[in-house]
């Protein structure tokens, strides 16, 4: 039974189908893509997903509970997380601040003492790459420092999935880099499921084990990255023309 599944699943705005009778499983410990063209309901996808919208139809269960449209603070206690592409932190409080409020408020945050909450947070900051920061202001660091400082929140209320939401737009290459080692770290130091939003086609081939191809808010393909990325249909729809390695 897959840890997360998603039947039929919709969400219409004024009348207009972002996402349109999706059907996706996914599998404890997996790491899965979601890719498409701009508009074709990704980002949707993931905030129906974590509570932030209400779909219109179908059913989403999470280890065989249903949480179709279930408010966010409901889903979060379930054990799911999301980092979006806007990181939604708190600038007058420090990095480690930030990050330990994960710890306090996450799905598996009862019981645990101040200072165990403080040192997850710094455990969790180093793997992010910002352990030498914990003592800075958000407000001086950049965009995809704030976007690692949300997920290292995240993290640090151990979720069993996270959803991330093009957090790698935009990284050189040294950056893309490290990246992709972090999300492997993160994966197989805390078994954790991914579920990810990415354009960036050099990570997703080096991280995916498997890919769902979005379309006009329809599935239009699925399955290991590398079969996938080099279907027509896929091309056609999102790559272009050109190797799919330097997309």
């Amino acid at each position: 039974m897959p840890l997360l599944e998603l039947e039929e699943v919709g969400k219409h705005f004024g009348g207009l189908p972002a996402v349109d009778g999706v059907n996706v499983g996914v599998d404890d410990g997996e790491v899965l893509a979601i890719v498409g063209p701009n508009g074709a309901g990704k980002s949707t996808l993931l905030k129906l997903i974590v509570g932030l919208e209400r779909p219109t139809s179908g059913t989403i269960t999470f280890d065989g509970r249903r949480i179709s449209g279930h408010p966010t603070h409901t889903v979060s206690r379930l054990g799911i997380a999301m980092v979006q592409q806007t990181p939604r932190v708190f600038p007058n409080m420090s990095v480690l601040e930030n990050a330990t409020l994960g710890a306090i408020f996450g799905s598996d945050a009862g019981g645990r003492t101040e200072s165990e909450a403080l040192a997850m947070g710094r455990e969790i900051l180093t793997i992010v790459g910002l352990g030498d920061r914990h003592g800075d202001q958000v407000a001086n660091l950049n965009l995809h420092e704030r976007r690692f400082l949300e997920l290292a929140r995240a993290l640090a209320g151990q979720p069993r999935l996270i959803l991330l939401d093009e957090v790698m737009a935009g990284l050189n290459d040294a950056e893309l880099s490290a990246s992709i080692e972090m999300v492997r770290t993160i994966r197989e130091r805390f078994g954790i499921t991914v579920v990810w939003v990415e354009h960036v086609m050099k990570a997703v081939m080096q991280l995916a084990e498997r890919v769902v191809v979005l379309n006009f808010g329809r599935v239009l393909a699925e399955g290991p990255a590398e079969t996938v990325m080099r279907d027509n249909s896929v091309v056609e729809a999102y790559l272009g023309a050109g190797d799919v390695n330097n997309a």
